[in-house]
């Protein structure tokens, strides 16, 4: 999985005062969970704009002002209810040895044949929820729907999992091909077809 690094300061002070300083400089008071003890620090509200502002799964490389570099992912976000602005991020630190539970990106690949045939593909996940060690996180989870006809269903069990789990009931479904109207109505003119040839025949 790709890493993007966030340059930050460690926060001597957590106070109601301090944080609000911070939010009117512009700056965005984290904490990064998972070690012997919780880190506080602080970062640039524009250094998050690849990490929250994407569709993409990453993971982080928090450098502080004290020479630290600590392996995290984004846990958990809080923003303002009116302007959108992040208030609050907490990270949680990355052990090798240690399984992490992440949401990932879902890729649709291959070409389906009810498509093809005028059926709608409807993408009833757009991320699944991972369990994997640290290094064995995929960048997405891949959705093959080369074998999805008019109306079949593609189940999160019919998704590879080399080297990750998939945290999901065995009945969750992450794609489907629809009818559309126009090849509903196709069909339904069709069998008029095929009545009214029978009856000639007779």
């Amino acid at each position: 999985m790709k890493s993007i690094t966030i340059k930050g300061s460690e926060r001597e002070s957590v106070g109601k005062k301090s944080t609000k300083a911070l939010r009117d400089a512009g700056m965005v008071p984290c904490v990064i969970y998972g070690g012997d003890q919780p880190v506080h620090f602080a970062a640039e509200e524009k250094a998050f704009k690849s990490l929250v502002y994407t569709p993409n799964a990453h993971t982080v490389v928090i450098e502080l002002g004290n020479g630290t570099k600590t392996d995290v992912i984004l846990q958990d976000i809080q923003f303002h209810p009116v302007s959108d602005k992040i208030l609050h991020i907490d990270f949680y630190q990355l052990k090798d040895d240690k399984e992490i539970m992440m949401e990932i990106p879902v890729k649709v690949t291959g070409t389906s044949p009810g498509v093809l045939g005028g059926g709608v593909l409807r993408l009833n996940q757009r991320r699944l929820k991972v369990k994997a060690l640290p290094k064995n996180l995929p960048d997405y989870v891949e959705a093959n729907i080369s074998e999805l006809e008019m109306g079949n269903k593609l189940y999160v069990t019919k998704i590879e999992t080399n080297s990750f789990k998939l945290m999901h009931p065995d009945n969750t479904v992450v794609a489907q091909v629809r009818i559309s109207r126009a090849a509903m109505k196709a069909a339904q003119e069709a069998a008029k077809a095929e009545k009214g040839a029978a009856k000639k025949k007779k």
